[in-house]
């Protein structure tokens, strides 16, 4: 394995050596295939790794990270590297068609065409059989990269078709070591990788921004207050409520340039009037603009519980006596009160409640503020 390769565009991969090492070889001609699925937790950095490993294919020295090839491919302008993002809940199959007739076609370069999958556990059952068909009867030069939580999330025929390559979480101190590489303060960076439970893109955002951090310590402080039916109405609201907020200050600026976008397009500016296409073209940006906002706000929220799981799980930890750091160490007398309050089993319960809150908004489409209330009963704990 050369240097460039052992590092370069791997190197913001965190504690994935073995996924490393498995990229490195391909990249170097050793088990390459033309189908990849790409799985590991959220945080782990499926995309990522996508992304540098596409780069190493295209790079002439494995991934320098430093040549045209590597910084046009982590740039995302490499005329021959298609990355699939959706703010959808799904992804259809005419972004799957548009992608299988790309893959048909031969490589602008000398190399490789890379086609990425994000999510790819949003395809829909039609855009599957879609990505089947290309699968089944590959391009000699058309490398697929899919990316999903776990091997489970995709069907039988596509993942019996690609090369496995699962992620990790990474350790609290590998997080903390990398953002310590990257300027944080110590005591900050051990912080955010904690609260991050692994998770790279969360743990940047604690460590850079103190809003990011505050929100945070704001939903890590509801459990010691649910003790009234009053207290959780009043959380269920506040956990609503931010998460529209945030949701709508993300996606508002990006709705508003989609707008203007679409109205230059169509001449409504210049000439002062909307032609006939324009109605049917404003009505399905509109639907898209709307879907990815509910998206957004479930986003938002499920990262939020996330938060709130952590706090009963140092509970549990706390009532059994475990060694080692809290996740929210800095509410250790808060979680230590929990712990004594209520048992270990109770705790589980109302992780429980969590989970089950999570499904109805993620699967069922319960409306999320009616979801959190019904949790936020559930995680009451009375008054001693």
């Amino acid at each position: 394995m050369s240097t460039a390769t052992a590092g370069g565009v791997f190197d913001t991969l965190v504690g994935q050596r073995p996924a490393i090492a498995s990229f490195a070889q391909a990249a170097a001609g050793h088990g390459m295939t033309h189908a990849w699925l790409i799985t590991g937790p959220p945080g782990s950095g499926r995309s990522n790794a996508a992304v540098a490993f596409a780069a190493a294919l295209q790079c002439p020295a494995g991934g320098c990270g430093t040549c045209h090839e590597c910084r046009t491919v982590l740039g995302g302008s490499h005329a021959d590297v298609a990355v699939v993002r959706t703010e959808k809940l799904t992804i259809g199959v005419k972004e799957v068609r548009d992608l299988v007739r790309r893959a048909a076609l031969t490589p602008m370069g000398d190399r490789w065409q890379i086609l990425i999958v994000e999510d790819a556990d949003r395809l829909t059952e039609q855009a599957c059989n879609a990505l089947l068909k290309a699968i089944e009867e590959p391009n000699g030069r058309t490398v697929w990269m899919l990316c999903s939580p776990t091997v489970d999330d995709m069907l039988p025929t596509i993942r019996s078709r690609c090369r496995l390559v699962t992620l990790s979480t990474p350790t609290t101190e590998e997080v903390a070591g990398f953002l310590g590489g990257r300027g944080v303060e110590p005591s900050l960076a051990l912080h955010a990788a904690r609260a991050s439970q692994g998770h790279i893109g969360r743990a940047m955002a604690l460590a850079h921004d103190a809003e990011v951090r505050k929100r945070r310590s704001d939903v890590v402080a509801i459990p010691a207050r649910l003790s009234t039916l009053g207290a959780c109405m009043r959380a269920a609201s506040l956990l609503a409520e931010n998460a529209k907020v945030e949701a709508d200050a993300i996606t508002s600026k990006l709705d508003a340039a989609e707008k203007a976008d679409l109205d230059s397009a169509y001449g409504v500016v210049e000439r002062g009037r909307r032609p006939r296409e324009y109605a049917p073209a404003l009505r399905d940006l509109e639907k898209d603009q709307k879907t990815r906002a509910k998206r957004r706000v479930l986003d938002v929220v499920d990262r939020s519980l996330t938060d709130l799981t952590s706090v009963y799980r140092d509970a549990i930890a706390v009532a059994a006596g475990a060694p080692g750091a809290l996740v929210n160490e800095e509410l250790r007398p808060e979680i230590t009160e929990l712990a004594r309050r209520s048992t270990p089993e109770d705790h589980l319960r109302r992780i429980g409640a969590i989970f089950a809150a999570r499904e109805q908004m993620l699967e069922f489409n319960v409306p999320p503020a009616l979801a959190l209330e019904s949790m936020m009963v559930g995680l009451r704990i009375a008054e001693a």
